[in-house]
């Protein structure tokens, strides 16, 4: 590859965290045009309510203060869990502490296990210490809204819906949407990258990467074990499709008379040009997710060793540029490569293939 134009990035602090959804607006926006008021109605409570939570999201910047120095017990997991109480109100009630026994309520049990498989994964995997890398206190909020249809990393804490249980079922359900969530916030303290284009659609790929890593991490799946699905077991009995993405084959999760059929493209030669999904970002990010794939399924084995530990070595490495292009990244993915593990190995020819294949080459 040619010589990339990303910048040394070397800030301290997280900046512009994101208002990330884990349903994209493309699925919303269709069930908000439905003629049946079981689909129509969440669908558009919850587009108000992502649209107006997009915009707060530049005050909470001004309020984020970098990382502070780790604490003495910063690998071991600290997490609260509230209750909303079908309200928008956060963070809601404090219902479980990190040393509670298990809750009566199985959204509460979910989201514990979730934040504690996510902070697991980092810790054993890559030696990190929770999502800012200092052992920072891991909240959620449950049972937001009225059958709200979706969950967000909001700069802070995790915060899920119950779902409208005709479409998609409690999104406490899949750990790899909790993983993916809670991986905002590591690029938030990391390479922070711009949620704009295709910025946007990396800082949404690395979530979807690393969500599907920490499923695999906790189910002791090798690559060719895994379903490399976002959100499967999310989609409620009658839906035609298996998850919400794929990254074996994106334009596949889904076909759904509801729903419709999943637009992601797997290459370049599909890629979207949108100003819509703030250009696109849930849509293109089918795209560096179909590489991850390739590579991690050229390498075998524990997907996290190799192929993740490039991926992770290029978001903390900060050299990524927040306005990084494929190009940008796939660049730096084959030095990363290169330098752990040398020019003549695998790892370092199953990254310069897979992006080739998926289109992407250096400027």
């Amino acid at each position: 590859m040619k010589e990339s134009v990303t910048r040394t990035r070397t800030a301290a602090a997280p900046s512009s965290p994101v208002f990330c959804t884990i349903v994209p607006p493309h699925i919303l926006g269709r069930l908000a045009e439905s003629d049946d008021p079981a689909h129509h109605e969440p669908a558009r409570r919850t587009l108000e309510h992502d649209a107006l939570h997009r915009t707060r999201r530049i005050d909470l910047t001004a309020r984020l203060t970098a990382p502070e120095e780790a604490r003495a017990d910063a690998d071991k997991p600290n997490r609260t869990i509230y209750d909303a109480g079908h309200r928008q109100d956060l963070p809601g009630t404090k219902v479980h502490s990190e040393t509670d026994g298990p809750a009566k309520d199985a959204s509460v049990n979910r989201a514990h296990a979730g934040l504690g498989a996510t902070f697991e994964f980092y810790l054993k995997a890559y030696a990190r210490k929770s999502i800012d890398g200092a052992g920072l206190a891991l909240d959620a909020t449950v049972h937001y809204g009225e059958k709200y249809d979706n969950a967000f990393w909001d700069g802070r804490r995790m915060v899920f819906g119950d779902g409208d249980g005709t479409l998609f079922k409690d999104f406490t359900i899949p750990v790899d949407v909790i993983g993916h969530e809670l991986t905002h916030g590591v690029t938030q303290y990391t390479a922070a990258l711009d949620y704009q284009s295709q910025s946007g659609a990396l800082n949404e790929s690395i979530s979807d990467v690393f969500g599907s890593l920490i499923k695999q991490y906790a189910l002791k799946q090798t690559a060719d074990q895994a379903d490399w699905l976002i959100g499967a077991d999310l989609l409620a009995p009658g839906v035609h499709g298996q998850a919400l993405r794929s990254m074996k084959a994106p334009g596949t999760a889904y076909d759904d008379p509801k729903l419709g059929k999943d637009p992601q493209p797997a290459t370049m030669a599909g890629y979207v040009e949108t100003d819509d999904d703030n250009g696109g970002v849930h849509l293109n990010s089918g795209i560096p997710n179909h590489a991850f794939y390739l590579v991690a399924s050229a390498l075998g084995g524990k997907a996290w060793e190799r192929a993740g530990q490039i991926w992770y070595d290029v978001l903390t490495g900060g050299h990524l540029a927040k306005n990084a292009q494929f190009a940008d990244f796939a660049h730096l993915t084959v030095q990363a490569a290169q330098t752990r593990y040398g020019a003549s190995g695998n790892e370092h020819e199953a990254v310069v293939k897979a992006w080739s294949t998926v289109g992407v080459t250096g400027k």
